[in-house]
């Protein structure tokens, strides 16, 4: 079993891309990224599969609208590990 791997590294990724994205083209990207088998982590909630990542970041309005999807600015990425 690989270790989880924490949100902001999805986040961090996002911010690389400069694409937008859905929600379902994130989930793609996260299973390119990471493997389709990764489980996240974060300050507040453990082994969420990418959907359900994608689900808690959206639910605490970590994404902001883009043309086409949405994508990610620096200062909604919190700086603690």
């Amino acid at each position: 079993m690989q270790p989880s791997i924490h949100g902001h590294e999805v986040m961090k990724r996002m911010l690389e891309s400069k694409d937008p994205f859905t929600a379902e083209s994130l989930e793609t990207a996260i299973a390119g990224w990471f493997g389709s088998d990764a489980r996240f982590h974060t300050c507040s909630a453990e082994n969420m599969t990418a959907a359900d990542l994608v689900r808690f970041l959206a639910a605490r309005n970590k994404f902001v609208g883009a043309p086409g999807g949405f994508g990610m600015r620096r200062e909604n990425i919190c700086d603690h590990e």
